[in-house]
């Protein structure tokens, strides 16, 4: 091997030697606080939705397509409702880490379901309004307004009424209306079908009227809204409501909304309305639930046949505290890495930061040895013969001394350092050692 290339391997060894350490060590450290902060976000989560065909599975298709493009898989646990996934949310037992929820499902639990480890719950913010539709047939309501139409709560008694599967927000909100108005639930006769079969037994005639609470995406409201003899039930006193029931809203449905060439509502109705959360477990990947912001911005953000164009999502307070990383998002918007960088280098930055900087500071300053030790190692490779020099220069002050012996030693000492090598700007030294070792070696003949 050429004597150049030797010694430039020779540097690189003694440098990659020297620093070695303070890389290996900042390598640990940077691989513990990773450990430890968990940047990278779970591929897998699970989104608690609602019955078949309901808005909630609707917008969980939205959020799986959504969060398909950052390579998480968005697996849609079909429910029975709000109700359902908030009982799915708090049971520890159960993978479900988000669910949307409506106002006043807490409410409907009674405290003897609740576990004493039950999970503790963050909302990611209110997504849309919910309102509360109550279908009923014109002809069965006949017999009690001649017209056909019920504008009273307590017109319901008698009619067989389906609240909703059990599970679901429905039948709590649709009982404290009834209660609202001083009425038994017996009093009414009470059915709780899905969604589905209730719609079928509502046109043939074996139930009479049908509630919801639902977004207008469902696609059985947007139908009911057209069926010919079907009539929607309007809550002009819903200021009253909402003045009873904090989680309660009066909106409204404006006309031509439905169907605007044919006029559909032909007239404004006044509605009341539950605003809906995405609710998650505290202990979701932060990361995860800045896409799921991110999401909800791009699905719900838009104007709707109730809201208007960025009404939602927002950080209205509602019964569950709002996730820190929520918060951030509503003040902040996304994070400003993530607008330049890919989602998993600008989640990784802004999740290390901290800890890089940290590594540094303390890093930069140990970093200043590396010089003086490197210049230690390269000039040890030379000084350790300065030691045997020294004991044959010792040894030849004695009496009697072997000269000859001393001289055929200084011979094999100066052969060894003419066999090192160092880097190129240390030359002069190894000269130095290599006169110096003559100089010896001048004075022991002197002495024969």
């Amino acid at each position: 091997m050429p004597r150049t290339v030797r010694e430039t391997l020779i540097s690189a060894r003694e440098l990659v030697a020297t620093a070695g350490p303070f890389v290996l060590v900042a390598a640990a450290v940077l691989a513990l606080a990773y450990w430890l902060l968990d940047p990278e976000p779970p591929k897998r989560v699970v989104l608690g939705t609602g019955p078949e065909r309901s808005a909630y599975e609707a917008f969980g298709k939205r959020y799986a397509a959504e969060l398909r493009r950052y390579g998480i898989q968005v697996e849609l646990r079909r429910t029975a409702g709000s109700r359902d996934n908030l009982v799915l949310l708090r049971d520890p037992k159960q993978r479900v880490d988000l669910a949307f929820v409506q106002g006043g499902a807490s409410e409907t639990i009674r405290p003897a379901q609740e576990q004493k480890d039950e999970a503790a719950l963050v909302s990611l913010g209110t997504l849309f309004y919910e309102p509360i539709w109550v279908f009923y047939r014109e002809a069965a309501a006949k017999g009690v307004d001649r017209r056909g139409v019920l504008a009273e709560i307590p017109q319901l008694r008698g009619l067989r009424v389906n609240e909703g599967i059990r599970g679901s927000g429905t039948p709590g909100i649709m009982n404290r209306l009834l209660s609202a108005n001083l009425m038994d639930r017996d009093e009414v006769r009470l059915s709780f079908l899905e969604d589905t079969p209730a719609v079928v037994a509502l046109l043939g005639g074996e139930l009479d009227a049908v509630a919801f609470v639902s977004a207008p995406e469902s696609q059985l409201i947007q139908m009911l809204l057209q069926t010919p003899g079907i009539r929607l039930f309007e809550f002009p006193n819903g200021e009253a409501y909402a003045r009873r029931f904090p989680y309660i809203t009066p909106v409204l449905l404006p006309r031509g909304v439905v169907d605007v060439s044919r006029d559909v509502p032909p007239r404004e109705l006044p509605l009341i309305a539950t605003t809906t959360s995405l609710v998650a477990r505290e202990g979701t990947h932060p990361a995860l639930l800045q896409l799921f912001m991110q999401a909800a911005s791009r699905i719900h953000g838009g104007a709707g046949w109730i809201a208007r164009a960025g009404q939602f999502p927002n950080a209205q307070p509602g019964e569950f505290p709002l996730a820190r990383d929520a918060e951030r998002y509503y003040r902040s918007g996304p994070p400003l890495l993530q607008r330049y960088l890919p989602f998993w280098l600008a989640n990784l930055v802004d999740r290390m930061w901290v800890a890089i900087l940290s590594i540094a500071v303390v890093l930069i300053p140990v970093s200043r040895l590396i010089p003086p030790l490197y210049v230690f190692r390269v000039r040890s490779r030379i000084f350790r013969w300065y030691r045997h020099l020294r004991q044959i220069e010792e040894r030849s002050e004695r009496k009697n001394a072997p000269f000859a012996e001393l001289l055929a030693e200084l011979d094999r000492l100066d052969e060894n350092a003419a066999g090192v090598s160092v880097p190129l700007s240390y030359t002069d030294e190894l000269y130095a050692l290599r006169q110096n070792i003559d100089l010896v070696r001048q004075r022991l003949k002197k002495s024969i």
